[in-house]
């Protein structure tokens, strides 16, 4: 599912000319995270962590084989954003819209299944982008079915199965995600996996 994210430019500059002052390294532009879930609870729990951090006009894709958890984690986002509505999958609707239980608390979420659609255009035919940068936060499974449709910056989030638990790779270049992956890193010590 490499894919999915977009190319990240090098952060090293050409050779130093001969008289150039040492210079600190650029920033990183790039930030993966690497956690080990062991039950639905982990899953639920890190998907909490990562709500808790979200804004308005957030994206976050989360990308991964059938069964491997997208609407669990997705659970865990909106009670991360006070949603106490039991979260479900859109598959047959598309978009589910879910408000926090505190008003003004946390921004509205966008449950957002690509599943059914056959591309892009269907996607965006059904209002896709009417979703993407305002005021909620957009959570969109199965992105690949329609990756042109996306927007230019995301949060990836991969979950693979392993075993009887998972492993969630979250993965951004965006500016917008990097410093809150890193965030996340931290506060979600507890579930870091080996490489």
């Amino acid at each position: 599912m490499s894919e999915l994210l977009p190319s990240v430019p090098s952060t090293q500059p050409p050779g130093p000319s001969p008289r150039a002052r040492p210079q600190s390294p650029a920033p990183s532009t790039h930030a993966c995270l690497r956690l080990a879930s062991r039950s639905a609870e982990d899953t639920v729990d890190i998907g909490r962590r990562l709500g808790q951090m979200l804004r308005p006009g957030d994206v976050v894709v989360l990308s991964g084989p059938l069964g491997a958890g997208k609407t669990t984690l997705a659970q865990g986002i909106a009670l991360g954003m006070g949603v106490a509505e039991y979260v479900t999958s859109p598959t047959f609707t598309l978009v589910k819209q879910y408000r926090p239980s505190r008003p003004g608390a946390h921004p509205p979420l966008y449950h957002i299944d690509l599943y059914r659609t056959s591309g892009a255009a269907e996607a965006l035919d059904f209002g896709l982008d009417e979703y993407l940068g305002g005021q909620g936060v957009a959570v969109i499974e199965w992105p690949e079915r329609a990756p042109e449709a996306l927007p230019a910056e995301y949060l990836l989030v991969r979950l693979e199965m392993a075993g009887e638990g998972r492993i969630i790779t979250l993965c951004s270049s965006s500016p917008r995600y990097v410093a809150r992956v890193r965030t996340l890193g931290k506060v979600l010590g507890a579930y870091a996996a080996g490489h």
